[in-house]
């Protein structure tokens, strides 16, 4: 049984992501996402102007001039959202938590691919893989995928994202675009490197890395106890010391500045999604980015 809250946030998330795609995002994900090749559709006659390498030459001998192929591209589309539910998607100090912020993103991306007609398909991983949901069309599909994020209750609290991209490549044996979305509190990068380097050759990835500002400054407010959400080691810091505060924010700026050139490395397409501030204008600077480069 859904609870009723879960509900209730998945309709708020339909309406708000809906609205999102419909004025934002939905003519950019058609021109950005294309198919990734050609179907035969018929042969007519050649015409002034048509490419000779596009000449059927056996209709041609049978009817004694030229015919040529014509081809349509190939629209329909799978796209797979790799969601990091680790514990440490459980924090958040502004208006959501890092795992609600994932789930609306995903609505937007999967509402944006269904409107154009293309399956979407969800894993979701920990340390382990924690659900697959195979792709499919429709409406009732991604509320199924949102509620999934929102409601789901992991086994596992670290983070295995060599494990969710060697899944990825298990279960889809045809080229995807592919969106993960992740804190990347990955511990093992050269690894992490190497499976996102196979992946990006078979699929088209994008990496959202989601952010709060929490953990990239401390406030002033005295001695504070510091839990890690994924290993539960704790530390006690005074965090009226002002060395204490920028010691914690130089080693966040390395992380991210790590992040950034793990995922270049790799070929991986890098958003930034920071939890306080709107989470659709890096989106349109992506989409309006990859148009650009298209």
């Amino acid at each position: 049984m859904i609870p009723k809250e879960v509900l209730k946030k998945v309709r708020q998330i339909e309406i708000r992501t809906n609205r999102e795609v419909t004025d934002v995002l939905g003519g950019q994900y058609h021109s950005v996402f294309k198919g990734h090749g050609m179907e035969f559709e018929e042969v007519r006659e050649y015409l002034p102007g048509d490419e000779v390498r596009s000449i059927d030459w056996n209709v041609t001998a049978r009817f004694g001039h030229p015919y040529i192929k014509k081809f349509k591209e190939e629209r329909e589309l799978t796209v797979m959202l790799i969601v990091d539910v680790s514990a440490s998607g459980q924090f958040g100090s502004v208006r959501q938590t890092k795992n609600e912020l994932a789930a609306e993103l995903a609505a937007v991306l999967a509402f944006s691919a269904i409107r154009n007609n293309d399956k979407v398909g969800l894993i979701m991983f920990t340390d382990q893989i924690e659900k697959y949901v195979p792709p499919k069309k429709g409406r009732r599909h991604v509320l199924r995928v949102i509620r999934e994020i929102l409601a789901f209750q992991p086994k596992g609290r670290g983070t295995n994202l060599k494990a969710a991209l060697d899944y990825l490549n298990h279960v889809q044996s045809r080229r995807a675009v592919t969106f993960v979305l992740s804190d990347f509190q990955v511990e093992d990068e050269e690894v992490v490197r190497k499976k996102l380097r196979v992946a990006s050759k078979r699929h088209d990835v994008v990496a959202l890395s989601l952010r709060d500002p929490r953990e990239e400054e401390l406030p002033a407010v005295g001695l504070v106890e510091l839990r890690d959400a994924e290993t539960n080691e704790r530390a006690l810091v005074d965090t009226f010391d002002r060395n204490v505060r920028e010691q914690f924010a130089v080693k966040s700026r390395l992380r991210l500045e790590a992040l950034r050139r793990l995922l270049r490395s790799a070929s991986v397409d890098h958003v930034e999604i920071r939890c306080e501030t709107d989470y659709m204008l890096p989106l349109i600077k992506f989409f309006k980015m990859r148009e650009r480069r298209i």
